[in-house]
């Protein structure tokens, strides 16, 4: 079981993950944006992942994920996007070592996908 901090801003899609995450017996604290995702990273720590869509109003996940690596350097680091190209060239711009391509999942995507590439992520 690992314990996940997820930022999505759909209402719908933040409840599937945390419904799908959870039945697969994981810890999820889950945030509608970038910006409660960090008030939460300073009040609680031990997250094992972010799992964070890429665009969000206000603090995007690149953002999110930087600070939230600059601050807890081992957390691992997934990212979630219905805008591939636009993730893509954000990720890429990122001066971060913890912040690749390869952790990225298109949406739509299946349940099974999202778990499977969780646990190879947690397992690296």
């Amino acid at each position: 079981m690992a314990k996940i901090l997820l930022a999505e801003d759909d209402e719908s899609m933040l409840n599937f993950l945390v419904m799908a995450l959870s039945r697969a017996g994981h810890d999820v604290h889950s945030c509608s944006d970038g910006e409660e995702a960090l008030v939460l990273l300073d009040k609680e720590e031990n997250f094992d992942l972010l799992l964070t869509d890429v665009v969000m109003s206000g603090i995007d996940g690149i953002e999110l994920a930087e600070k939230a690596t600059e601050k807890f350097p081992a957390l691992k680091v997934m990212f979630i996007t219905g805008f591939a190209g636009v993730a893509i060239k954000k990720v890429e711009e990122s001066k971060t070592e913890s912040i690749n391509a390869d952790n990225m999942l298109s949406k739509p995507f299946h349940l099974n996908d999202l778990i499977e590439q969780v646990e190879t992520l947690l397992a690296s």
